[in-house]
């Protein structure tokens, strides 16, 4: 059995159900895109020891996230530097307007003498394309967000920072709405895989060059770091060791072995991390509700026509959208199992042991407030019935959608042709899944079975044995998704049939150092 770390006190809720369950915390705003960010955050804190436990800490580490206040603005607070670009004025003029526009819109956190700029850039249009050259590289430059959650791809250390709410008087302050501890979580995962360390190193070795080109222009924009004022403590990780960890791990080392630029590899690990995080959430929910079958993923590969497998790929989708509630319920109830409970009978008070029994397990009920009276009194069925549904109508705000926001962004559920939504994977998630796993070459069967093992994912007849054998689904619409797969994958260029009955999936980016067969 996994190794449970006591958890913390968590002071920003009012009791702990999902936090014991999953960890402080999930969060479904916070996509696999921003989760990473958010990890490569911790470890730019940590680059001493990167992805190594922190002894003496129960299981935790600490970070000081940079803010790079300077660096934000500049590319998504400074709407007008183009039109002075473009205007013909003299270079001195166009310098001299800008600083007037850009200090009217300053924070006053460091960024109000921006005068190191004009020693940075030879020309006012140097600086303009610049600015432009990062904006069209970030994440979501487009959206409505707050300029303040926009972020630039991450070229290297002077281009990671936390994400900030500033108001109109230039208070900052972290609200935990796109940075929401799961990068955090990310983090503490892969330090506790058994090749965390060997991880660690690669990434602070490929990620973390402060003289690579791009990571040299964000600092001549930036200038000197920026940080938060006082390191603070990761999130809460429930288990110690979970195999899931090993598989995040394994799967970016093997993305990072291939021959690939560094910044491309990124963009398949945000995409497996995100199905793998995604598993670790619906695993960990089975765990909890007392279901030990693994996850199971019934893909269908997208056709015109309407499929058994289309209505079993739904109601795949529509099972795991309900695990994490039932696990929510279960967590709760089980603590009438607890051997405590059951001894508080023989007490003077039992009701009053029951209710310091669930403020150990779940932070509830409330201790001020003079609350105790109104809570030692009622049954102990009333008391877990109360916290159930508290805890569910919470549970649906944000962590019970994580499956659908998370699923949808990685590329593995769709709409598409249907009115329900299914799990339907896309080129691109097909793409990183095929870079994870092939190191060269596999035979078609092959990968389907690892894919299988993996991450749950069921798309042929051998994969979906137990749906054919309990007669959801013929063998043949099985076989008709299998060879679906087979040829979207031969039009993305990944498989080569040799002959009708033997295919070989095939990376295109082989090994480091290795020509692909």
């Amino acid at each position: 059995m996994n190794e449970i770390i006591k958890r913390p006190e968590i002071k920003s809720v009012d009791f702990c159900v999902d936090e014991n369950i999953w960890g402080h915390r999930l969060y479904d705003e916070q996509l696999p895109h921003l989760t990473v960010l958010e990890f490569l955050g911790v470890l730019g804190s940590n680059l001493d020891k990167p992805l190594r436990p922190h002894e003496g800490m129960g299981g935790t580490v600490k970070f000081r996230p940079q803010r790079q206040i300077r660096l934000r603005g500049l590319l998504f607070n400074n709407p007008y530097v183009e039109s002075i670009a473009e205007s013909a004025r003299p270079d001195e003029e166009k310098w001299r307007q800008w600083f007037d526009k850009f200090a009217q819109g300053a924070t006053r956190n460091g960024d109000g003498d921006m005068a190191y700029l004009r020693h940075s850039f030879s020309t006012f249009d140097d600086f303009a394309k610049a600015i432009e050259l990062l904006r069209s590289s970030s994440f979501e430059s487009r959206s409505n967000k707050r300029w303040s959650s926009k972020f630039v791809f991450p070229f290297g250390p002077d281009a990671l920072y936390e994400d900030l709410e500033i108001d109109s008087r230039g208070k900052m302050s972290n609200d935990r709405r796109f940075f929401a501890r799961t990068g955090e979580l990310l983090y503490l995962m892969l330090s506790r895989s058994e090749k965390g360390a060997q991880l660690g190193d690669s990434l602070a070795k490929g990620l973390f060059d402060r003289d690579a080109p791009m990571n040299r222009l964000a600092r001549a924009l930036q200038g000197d770091p920026q940080f938060a004022d006082d390191p603070r403590p990761a999130g809460y990780l429930p288990e110690m060791k979970n195999v899931r960890f090993d598989q995040i791990c394994e799967d970016w080392l093997s993305i990072l072995a291939k021959d690939m630029p560094i910044y491309d590899a990124l963009e398949h690990c945000i995409a497996i991390s995100g199905l793998n995080m995604l598993l670790y959430f619906l695993e960990r929910a089975k765990r909890i509700a007392g279901d030990d079958e693994p996850v199971e993923i019934v893909c269908e590969i997208v056709s015109k026509e309407r499929t058994k497998v289309r209505t079993l790929s739904g109601d795949s989708y529509q099972f795991n959208q309900g695990l994490a509630a039932k696990a929510v319920r279960a967590h709760v109830e089980s603590i009438r199992q607890a051997p405590r409970w059951g001894q508080a009978a023989s007490v003077e008070f039992p009701e009053a042991e029951r209710v310091k029994l669930m403020r150990e397990w779940f932070q509830w009920p409330p201790t001020d407030d003079g609350d105790d009276e109104d809570y030692s009194g009622k049954s102990p069925d009333a008391l877990v019935a109360g916290l159930v549904e508290l805890a569910l109508a919470r549970h649906e705000q944000h962590v019970g959608k994580i499956h659908s926001a998370w699923s949808r962004a990685i590329g593995l559920s769709s709409r598409r042709l249907s009115r329900r939504i299914r799990y339907a994977p896309t080129d691109r998630l097909l793409k990183s899944i095929v870079v994870a796993i092939v190191d060269d070459r596999m035979q078609f069967d092959e990968f389907l079975a690892e894919a299988k093992r993996r991450y749950g994912l069921v798309i042929g007849d051998a994969e979906g044995s137990r749906l054919v054998e309990a007669k959801l689904v013929d063998q043949e619409e099985l076989s008709e998704n299998r060879d679906n797969l087979e040829a979207r994958l031969v039009g993305l260029g990944l498989v080569r049939r040799l002959s009708d009955s033997c295919s070989f999936v095939e990376n295109p980016f082989a090994f480091k150092g290795e020509a692909a067969c």
